[in-house]
């Protein structure tokens, strides 16, 4: 009704984002459009133009918001593989419980402020591990791809069961492969063989001090 309507140039681009994040969080991206968050925020629709582009402006802040403080590892820097391992599998399990996020990673390259914080974090400690900058923009490259691809089936897959006909459990054994265990062992593996193919290919990795 208009007599619940909030002022005109009442609400803000704060306001949308976190009446954004709210629904979010509780699952209900694909459903909100610009009219339900007018609706909620007691606002005409048009009057969220003025903050927002569109669904996609609002879920790539949302995105990032969150991201911001999942993406952290508690290892040390200094046990690189470990360290690598544990932001990788942070971002894997971001997208797999937060349907939006992978929405907006699948979407399009993700530049926004928290990504490219967890970028430069992680090209920091490829750097000081692998021989060189093309060695650890590949390691990086090599790493974000699995890592997103992963996600990507795993989440495609949720809430599958085997069909009764399944001889021999071969689909329950393929459903096997997007596990968050066999992420980490897919992950280890190729981890692994960066380190060694770029030992091989050039210096080996500077100690960090």
């Amino acid at each position: 009704m208009a007599g619940n309507r909030a002022r005109w140039g009442t609400i803000s681009r704060e306001q949308v984002i976190a009446a954004a994040t709210e629904v979010v969080r509780a699952g209900g991206y694909e459903a909100m459009t610009i009219r339900s968050l007018a609706a909620g925020l007691g606002v005409a629709p048009m009057s969220l133009y003025r903050h927002v582009r569109d669904k996609d402006d609002i879920l790539d802040e949302v995105v990032d918001r969150l991201f911001e403080r999942a993406w952290r590892p508690s290892a040390s820097e200094d046990d690189w593989e470990e360290w690598i391992t544990q932001a990788a599998d942070q971002l894997r399990g971001f997208l797999v419980t937060q349907p939006a996020a992978l929405h907006v990673y699948l979407r399009h390259p993700v530049v926004s402020s928290a990504a490219i914080s967890r970028m430069d974090a992680m090209m920091d400690v490829l750097r000081h591990a692998l021989p060189g900058e093309d060695a650890a923009r590949r390691a990086y490259a090599s790493i974000h791809t699995y890592t997103v691809g992963f996600a990507a089936l795993a989440s495609s897959r949720s809430g599958w069961t085997p069909p009764a006909d399944d001889a021999g459990g071969l689909a329950a054994q393929l459903a096997a492969y997007t596990t968050p265990e066999q992420f980490l062992d897919g992950l280890r593996s190729l981890i692994w063989g960066i380190g060694q193919h770029d030992q091989i290919a050039g210096s080996p990795p500077a100690r960090r001090a």
